[in-house]
């Protein structure tokens, strides 16, 4: 084997095993069995939020164990490959085995950024907001390809996407979307992109072809829990209901069962058109309305908790954190971590893990980091 391949090798094994260490795959292993111990008890069910709890729980340790052995095999079976190739001279097997190790590296690197995601609501789903911001028809296009590129990095990795809320604009793109990305540790992996993403093109909507300057605002929240939901008084609340626009498929329009309810202490305003009955999506609207007061509440917390250490956060909603320009060159450059591409077309088409990964590492390094 040649010495740098058993170099790779041994560098991959080491963060494997750290990977191990980290997730304590023995307790793993001992709490799948106590899971499912109690998954086969009788009248489970007859307590649905514990269920789903245990349910839930399972099935993320169970993932977690079989991702874990997998990677074992794989580099297990990855050694044996470089051997084979070595001692029968074989290029085409030596170049297979360097696919191999190229993809067993990229997933263990993702894996090991998952293991950073332990902050008390990381391992939610994530409720996202796109909305566009200063620049007229060119942002809401701009929201909408930020909706496009959401969707198919969700849709690389097989994430379950559920869209709750879709305003169409009148002349292209959207006003406003809000989906669920339904995958444990969504959030964790998604805050990072929590902020405003501005984009500079020559505008397609511009018949002088100038060049166009515009924003749209990622809003991330962890999707609630029933343990931690947000009492709503009903008598706080305003509901209204309206005809469904936009994606739903055949007969989305006609029934007014989409809901819009205002939360009239705050003034938020949330809305859900996705499912076919009124009842069902007053039900959604409820859930996106208390994620958004829990996030409210959560944010007062830390304005207070920062106001009794006399600093001010830095990382506020509102602030710009990555750059995508296509014109007159093309890159997308985050502004924190510094991570930036030439290939703007691959990043609006879902490839961004390296973008989203960076974010995790550079939020870990900002929790970290003594109070001032």
């Amino acid at each position: 084997m040649a010495a740098d391949r058993s170099a790779d090798l041994k560098a991959l094994d080491a963060t494997l095993t750290s990977i191990e260490k980290v997730l304590d795959v023995g307790k793993l292993r001992e709490e799948l069995v106590d899971l499912e111990e109690q998954a086969g008890m009788p009248g489970l069910w007859d307590d649905q939020e514990k269920a789903q709890k245990i349910t839930g729980r399972m099935s993320v340790v169970q993932a977690d164990l079989k991702r874990i052995e997998s990677y074992r095999q794989r580099l297990e079976d990855l050694g044996v490959l470089y051997e084979m190739a070595a001692e029968e001279s074989d290029e085409g097997t030596a170049d297979e085995a360097d696919t191999e190790l190229a993809a067993l590296s990229r997933e263990i690197g993702s894996f090991e950024v998952r293991t950073l995601l332990s902050g008390e609501y990381d391992e939610r789903y994530a409720l996202v907001q796109i909305s566009p911001g200063a620049g007229g028809v060119d942002s809401q296009d701009w929201a909408l390809m930020l909706w496009r590129m959401y969707y198919r990095w969700a849709e690389r990795h097989d994430y379950p996407l559920d869209v709750l809320e879709w305003q169409e604009a009148e002349e292209a793109g959207v006003k406003s979307v809000v989906f669920q990305v339904k995958t444990p540790y969504a959030y964790g992996t998604l805050a990072g992109e929590h902020g405003v993403h501005r984009l500079v093109r020559i505008s397609p909507f511009d018949n002088q072809a100038r060049r166009q300057t515009s924003f749209a605002a990622i809003d991330v929240t962890p999707v609630v829990d029933t343990a931690d939901a947000v009492e709503v008084d009903e008598k706080e609340i305003r509901v209204d209901v309206f005809r469904s626009s936009g994606p739903g498929g055949q007969g989305v329009n006609t029934t007014d069962s989409a809901v819009r309810i205002t939360h009239l202490p705050t003034g938020i305003v949330v809305s859900c058109q996705n499912e076919r009955s009124q009842i069902q999506n007053r039900a959604a609207a409820m859930v996106v309305l208390q994620t958004k007061l829990l996030e409210k509440k959560r944010e007062q917390e830390a304005a207070e908790m920062d106001a009794i250490r006399g600093g001010k956060a830095d990382n506020a909603f509102g602030s710009q954190i990555r750059n995508y320009v296509l014109h007159p060159y093309q890159m997308v450059k985050d502004l924190r971590t510094g991570v930036e591409t030439g290939n703007t077309q691959g990043v609006l088409d879902g490839e961004i893990d390296e973008l989203v990964e960076a974010a995790v590492r550079w939020r870990r390094t900002k929790d970290e980091e003594p109070a001032g």
